[in-house]
């Protein structure tokens, strides 16, 4: 009962609340203001490259975050994270050539690699397991929170003032970040200095293996919103959606109703019940999203895709955590945002590649990355726990 009235909504929890939406905000604003911009560099044929080099290096920085999170501790790498994204709302306005663009978002995305992963660790260090979802919900409703408001806000910013007002916002909400991030108390126990040596990296602290499943399902479910990053503001424009934010900021508010609920379900009933109903879901939201014939239809299916996704979050990073050893936490969370990051950068060179500037292939796109979807509820419901007792009887 002890850990039931565990007070897990403390100072330090708000405070890592606070820090995480405004890093959310912070490079989701930039999102729906990209496309345009870069096409008006010259480079509208790299379209799929804006989120695909993004979390390219989001994926390769993982299993350095994720050792560094076990090693030097949980707050300085969530802070390398917020601080990449300072100088990157700084060098935009700077760099206004199609190379240049190409070679900053390739930057850009050491923030994803480095913050989010520390930041599932610290949750897991001050919540009790058996609230970890109830938890990972929580966070997830103000990094969300980011995610609704920072596209509405960089729109009106772009359209009142100049996309560079956008950017050195963009800045300014990463510094604030850091600002909370001094305040808060660190919680790895055994901390090392860091050296130069800790950057180099085997095979073995790459992956971890005990979350492998997770991972797999976490891939497939995230080629969605690479998809949705890269085509939904033409999409929503040539359905005659005026504001690019808005599909953003309905499915974020549909994801923020259900999270909370979601989290704590997920800790009662099971996470793989919530999960494998989740990807229900979520291929009917794309399925919808692909059919859409109308700003109003269009919208709909942002809510439903949002609930999907408010409800299969939070569920999926307290699943990895169930499965990691808790000293590998660090590794676990990484592994399985380098899952997360591949399927949004596969999801967002998929879409790019089915569409350039041929809008009818927007539906088809989203018709066969809900295909792709239903391998991962195939898998749950077929093949995980055969494959587990399989790994667990030969690596005991």
């Amino acid at each position: 009962m002890s850990d039931l009235r565990h007070p897990i909504y403390n100072f330090q929890f708000g405070l890592l609340c606070m820090s995480s939406f405004l890093f959310s905000a912070s490079f989701n604003m930039l999102i729906p203001e990209l496309p345009a911009y870069l096409a008006s560099l010259g480079g509208a044929e790299y379209k799929g490259y804006i989120i695909a080099l993004f979390t390219l290096t989001a994926g390769i920085s993982r299993p350095f975050s994720g050792k560094l999170t076990d090693k030097i501790g949980r707050v300085p790498v969530m802070a390398v994270g917020s601080l990449v994204c300072v100088i990157c709302g700084l060098l935009y306005p700077l760099l206004t050539t199609v190379a240049g663009f190409l070679w900053l978002r390739l930057f850009h995305g050491f923030s994803t690699g480095f913050k989010p992963t520390a930041t599932a660790a610290y949750v897991a260090d001050i919540v009790p397991g058996n609230r970890w979802g109830e938890a990972m919900g929580i966070h997830g409703l103000c990094f969300s929170t980011g995610l609704a408001i920072g596209p509405a806000i960089g729109s009106e910013l772009s359209q009142r003032f100049s996309i560079n007002a956008l950017f050195y916002c963009s800045s300014v909400f990463a510094l604030l970040s850091i600002v909370i991030l001094m305040n808060m108390k660190e919680t790895l126990v055994k901390k090392e200095r860091f050296k130069l040596a800790l950057l180099r990296i085997n095979k073995r602290e790459i992956i971890e293996q005990r979350v492998l499943g997770g991972a797999l399902v976490t891939f497939l479910s995230y080629l969605s919103y690479g998809a949705i990053l890269t085509v939904i503001s033409d999409w929503g424009t040539h359905l005659g959606v005026a504001n690019k934010g808005l599909f953003y900021m309905v499915f974020t508010v549909s994801s923020l109703i259900i999270r909370f609920a979601s989290g704590r379900l997920s800790d009662r009933i099971g996470r793989i019940s919530i999960i494998k109903f989740s990807l229900l879901l979520l291929m009917v939201a794309l399925v919808f999203i692909g059919g859409s014939s109308s700003p109003l239809h269009l919208m709909s299916a942002a809510a439903v895709y949002g609930v999907a996704t408010g409800m299969l979050s939070p569920a999926l990073t307290a699943f990895i955590i169930d499965l990691s050893h808790p000293e590998h936490r660090g590794k676990a969370v990484a592994t399985m945002y380098i899952a997360l990051e591949a399927g949004i950068g596969i999801g967002a060179f998929m879409a790019g590649a089915f569409y350039i500037s041929d809008i009818e292939m927007i539906p088809l796109t989203f018709y066969i990355i809900a295909g792709l979807t239903l391998i991962a509820y195939l898998y749950l419901q077929f093949l995980f726990k055969r494959i587990t007792l399989i790994s667990e009887s030969a690596n005991p």
